[in-house]
């Protein structure tokens, strides 16, 4: 399920709450459709602790 899928349930939360991607795609490109589709960050693999930790702060806030 995509960020614009989550985006568009009929939950109340649905518009608001944080999402975060995590994927393989780490090209720039990817980072762009990632937010185009609802998406709050974006997270390339392989993970660093410390990037996560930085990006859902950001999409939390």
């Amino acid at each position: 399920m995509d960020g614009s899928a989550i985006r568009s349930l009929k939950h109340p939360d649905a518009e608001t709450i944080p999402i975060v991607a995590m994927t393989a795609n780490a090209f720039e490109e990817d980072r762009k459709k990632a937010f185009e589709k609802g998406m709050n960050g974006h997270i390339a693999k392989p993970v660093d602790a410390e990037k996560v930790k930085k990006t859902i702060l950001s999409a939390i806030r």
